[in-house]
């Protein structure tokens, strides 16, 4: 039986995941969703349970868009958001996506806003 595209995203996602736990430290988990018209991003304690930090591209303060760009604003906001409530050393889960385009502008842009990872 043949696995559909998003049955293969989310062992993926499972397997990026498993990896992240084993190496992460302790440290915040940042997460990525993308869609066809969005993309979002959180920061997650996962011995909590709980969402430190998050910013997408449906916020008034970024245009909405699925491009490039306005995954670079929503990875500078969260750093933003994140360095403001004194986390700098993050965990990235890229969730499955390959490390590329939307994704990669994302980790770039929270680099160079001051994250760790």
């Amino acid at each position: 039986m043949a696995l559909t595209p998003r049955d293969s995203l989310k062992k993926r996602a499972e397997r990026v995941r498993r990896r992240l736990k084993a190496v992460s430290g302790g440290r915040p988990r940042l997460s990525v969703f993308r869609s066809s018209k969005n993309i979002y991003a959180q920061i997650i304690d996962d011995r909590r349970g709980v969402t430190l930090a998050a910013a997408s591209s449906l916020e008034a303060a970024i245009e909405k868009g699925s491009d490039r760009e306005a995954a670079s604003k929503v990875g500078a906001l969260l750093a933003q958001r994140a360095i403001e409530q004194g986390l700098k050393d993050v965990v990235f889960d890229r969730g499955g996506y390959i490390y590329h385009g939307r994704i990669k502008a994302l980790a770039d842009a929270a680099r160079e806003a001051g994250l760790n990872f």
